[in-house]
């Protein structure tokens, strides 16, 4: 299996540091708010990873944090608290919050067939390890006081920019417009570790530290909460790409700065879902959520879809148009499934599902290009084989892709008339079949014609003869 790897920037092949274990972490929702769908592109893709990784006959230990303090409105360290805005929002108290929008955003989780991670841990749970961290860095000459404030001290670091060849000049933040420089660091590119002076006086989630009463800094929750439950070194660190900078940046440098050596193999980054005016957020446009796609019809699951079709590291842009095109390519989908007869005669044949498996695994290989993993999909229902053999392919694709297919062509037999499975015309038609595979077309066209006066039409297709009435 080969992925991308944002930080050396190439295909490389995988391998984890353990052999009996893949160790994977994910930047968890601040909660906040509700998840845009754009958000929930990238934990489908990572669900992707997580389950073809275990698919691929990898033991998996995936973690992922809850951030419900300390993140501020800026990556510049500064504004309102995210959370305490949607307190006020919601005239309700910051754990209220937290737990109203971490339920929410696991229930669209659910909707979308997200696993969930083997770890879920909140931010506020693991203050006792962030200060312990911080005096480690503090100890090292990572770290400095100033204002009140801990700050991390870029400047002790051989290379702070990892991900991409920053113009330094162009991020300095005394001239981007709306962001204010905070006098107390040494450099620009220092950012607060801890916080007891802020831009604002009214957080409402503080803590005893050996620096005085504040709470955490944004970046040192995931590295503290990896290192809890992962230990001291990680194969994959998940996220979407506006993560890359500054917050996985600002997590490598005082990871690697406490631990003293390097800290994750590879750096899985999905891009943006974009809409025709621009990237996808909570302030600007329609507020497109789980929830609202679902007031309007969709089902979640073809918004999955939607996502399997693209690659994880192209735009995806979001559209109306384009989502109504994947429900129709979906719902096709469903419909030649469903024409397949799961009591049909015969078995498995174990020779052609290796066959079909091997085009599904190498898409899946290939920087878990899922587009072509679709493509291997409907490479099973163009074989020339058994509907048990496709059947059996679908199933085990599913446990990859996520789209429930053979329970909605279950469901979707399940719905149809009672006169649709009338047993008498089902054997007739059985009976025609046979006689076709037999070269007895006089016989065939008797049961058609014997049909047809009972005011039944057949209808012949690549997945077998189907009928309806007149």
């Amino acid at each position: 299996m080969y992925l991308y790897n944002s930080l050396t920037r190439k295909k490389e092949l995988f391998v984890p540091n353990h052999p009996e274990l893949v160790k994977m972490y994910t930047c968890g929702p601040t909660v906040y708010h509700y998840a845009h769908i754009g958000n929930l592109r990238t934990y489908i893709m990572e669900d992707v990873l997580e389950k073809y990784l275990r698919y691929a006959g990898y033991k998996v230990k995936r973690v992922m944090n809850i951030t419900d303090v300390g993140h501020l409105s800026s990556d510049g360290d500064t504004g309102e608290d995210k959370m305490l805005k949607g307190a006020k929002r919601e005239h309700k108290t910051v754990m209220e919050i937290a737990k109203m929008y971490t339920d929410a955003f696991f229930e669209d989780c659910r909707k979308l067939n997200i696993k969930r991670p083997d770890v879920v841990e909140p931010a506020t749970n693991c203050i006792t390890d962030y200060i312990q961290i911080i005096e480690t860095l503090l100890e090292k000459g990572y770290a400095y006081r100033a204002g009140g404030n801990v700050y991390f001290d870029t400047s002790k670091l051989e290379r702070y920019f990892v991900f991409n060849d920053f113009n330094a000049e162009d991020l300095d933040v005394g001239v981007r417009e709306g962001v204010e420089e905070d006098l107390n660091k040494r450099n620009k590119n220092d950012f607060v570790l801890w916080f007891t002076q802020s831009k604002f006086e009214d957080q409402a989630l503080k803590w005893d530290s050996p620096w005085g009463v504040g709470y955490p800094g944004w970046h040192i929750e995931c590295t503290a909460i990896s290192l809890k439950h992962l230990g001291e070194d990680m194969d994959i660190h998940c996220g979407g790409i506006d993560n890359a900078f500054p917050h996985h940046t600002n997590e490598i440098a005082q990871s690697e700065a406490f631990l003293g050596h390097k800290w994750v193999n590879f750096w899985f980054h999905v891009l943006h879902l974009n809409t025709n005016s621009g990237k996808m957020s909570k302030s600007t446009g329609e507020f497109l959520t789980v929830s609202l796609l679902e007031k309007k019809g969709y089902d979640p699951l073809a918004y999955r879809f939607f996502c399997l079709q693209s690659h994880y590291r192209k735009n995806l842009v979001f559209s109306y148009e384009n989502l109504d095109n994947a429900v129709l390519a979906y719902n096709k989908l469903i419909d030649k499934i469903t024409a397949l007869d799961p009591k049909a005669d015969g078995a498995v044949d174990e020779e052609m599902l290796r066959e079909l498996k091997q085009r599904f695994v190498k898409g899946m290989d290939a920087d878990l290009n899922t587009s072509l993993a679709i493509t291997a999909l409907y490479d099973v229902l163009k074989a020339k084989t058994n509907d048990h053999t496709k059947l059996a392919a679908i199933a085990d694709f599913d446990r990859v892709l996520g789209l429930n297919l053979l329970e909605a062509a279950d469901a979707k037999r399940a719905a149809q008339p009672e006169e649709e499975r009338d047993p008498e015309i089902e054997a007739l038609l059985a009976a025609r079949t046979a006689a076709k595979k037999e070269k007895n077309f006089a016989e065939a066209d008797r049961i058609r014609d014997e049909l047809k006066a009972r005011g039944i039409e057949i209808i012949d297709t690549p997945h077998g003869p189907r009928w309806k009435r007149i």
